[in-house]
């Protein structure tokens, strides 16, 4: 067995039987090309390379057969290999990704020069309608030269989609293998999800005491950050609207930042029309059950030496989002319990249903909080309930799973209203 089939679907199976043609044309990104390969294989894809004849100097051909599993293709020969892998039949690709993409490649492709072999496979991937992404890697200047810029977007006129750069050092750097993956993954993303209008509300609530204290709950953001990812991956368009946080956030999510409930409450009020064309809000947040009246200023810890707080209900969230979700939207709420048993939680998460009308609620116990692992109980308003355990993403995966099961019997909210999709750029 090749050491690449010992990392296939690692991560995900989303690829699986899924094939992406990546071309390396000669940037010294190119030597991230074998981290992007190993990672598309950890979601399961089949992938085969192509390189044009300068790559070969910055990355050699055996060490992208090691990534890979398979020789690279280094020149077109009498198999016609771009026409056999990208063209037509049984062995058509399912993607071209050339990262990294340099200036000279982009402009090549945009004015149909076919001069090396990855210029080719993407002359019969425009023709064929093969979808392509692209990842540039240059200097900043070459990025701004107008005819670069012109090029790109004719590339994009022509349904060309960019993995957005990395800017640094005067650098537009190649994307992470991480994002490079995610691009692919929502690019190809197929089932119920894939062009439904998602937000996600996660993170922890601050109810300020005074101008640098406050009232919070405990959350690091993970089970947001992995519900936005798994949804995104699943070609969803989604938006992740963070409060606190202490978990990463991925680059390729169009994000809203909130603080207190109030200032929740306000991002409701302002996005109203966004969640009227949710096809899903889910809302893991840790939102604060009670709140205190803020004081000007920093209170002064040597003249206030003893402090009473006088706390109050904060207002509730919930029910909000789901008057301001009409079907076919659905709303899915979190409760979070502590120290009790299976089913004192079921209980306690029916409850949170009836009194707010969602369409559904995710039960967890505190004890899984800061770990790696989950298990929840998802209970659906018809009374239908399923018990999930493992990995954190792969709970979030299993969630989005199991309720876009029932997604893919409802016209999509966006598109009933008459609202077009796009996808969301990489925050810069």
């Amino acid at each position: 067995m090749h050491p690449s089939e010992a990392i296939r679907g690692r991560r995900s199976q989303l690829l699986a039987g899924r094939r992406i043609i990546v071309g390396v044309s000669a940037s010294i990104a190119a030597i991230e090309v074998p981290r992007i390969v190993r990672e598309l294989i950890r979601h399961g894809a089949d992938v085969r390379v192509v390189m044009s004849p300068e790559a070969t100097r910055l990355v050699t051909p055996e060490s992208l057969r090691f990534a890979s599993g398979h020789p690279p293709i280094t020149e077109l020969t009498g198999d016609v290999e771009h026409v056999t892998w990208i063209g037509s039949g049984d062995a058509k690709a399912d993607l071209l990704l050339i990262a990294p993409a340099t200036a000279n490649t982009i402009s090549k492709i945009a004015h149909g020069i076919d001069d090396t072999p990855v210029t080719s496979f993407a002359s019969v991937a425009l023709g064929g309608h093969v979808p392509i992404l692209l990842a540039p890697a240059m200097h900043a200047n070459m990025a701004s030269n107008p005819a670069v810029r012109a090029n790109l977007e004719q590339l994009r006129a022509w349904g060309v989609e960019l993995v957005e750069p990395r800017r640094e050092e005067n650098e537009e750097k190649v994307a992470s293998p991480e994002e490079v993956a995610a691009a692919v993954l929502h690019r190809l993303g197929r089932g119920p999800w894939a062009g439904r209008r998602v937000i996600v509300i996660g993170g922890a609530s601050h109810e300020p005491i005074d101008d640098v204290r406050s009232v919070t709950n405990e959350s690091s953001g993970e089970t947001a950050i992995a519900l936005a990812t798994q949804g995104y991956y699943r070609g969803a368009l989604v938006s992740l609207w963070m409060g606190a946080a202490t978990a990463p956030l991925p680059s390729f999510l169009p994000e809203l930042r909130w603080s207190s409930v109030a200032d929740l409450r306000r991002l409701v009020a302002a996005q109203s029309k966004n969640l009227e064309a949710a096809d899903a809000v889910w809302i893991p947040a840790a939102l604060a059950d009670y709140t205190v009246r803020a004081r000007p200023e920093k209170i002064d810890s040597r003249t206030t030496p003893r402090l009473t707080l006088a706390l109050g209900p904060a207002p509730k969230i919930l029910p909000e989002v789901r008057r301001r979700v009409p079907p076919p939207g659905i709303v899915v709420g979190f409760k979070l319990v502590s120290r009790q048993t299976p089913d004192e939680l079921r209980e306690h998460t029916r409850k949170l249903l009836e009194e707010t009308g969602l369409d559904a609620v995710v039960g967890n116990d505190r004890a899984v909080m800061g770990s790696a692992q989950a298990e929840v109980l998802l209970l659906r308003r018809d009374g239908r309930s399923h018990w999930i355990r493992g990995p954190k993403s792969e709970v979030a995966g299993r969630l989005l799973d199991e309720l876009g099961r029932d997604l893919a019997f409802r016209p999509l909210a966006g598109a009933a209203k008459g609202r077009g999709s796009r996808t969301p750029r990489r925050r810069r």
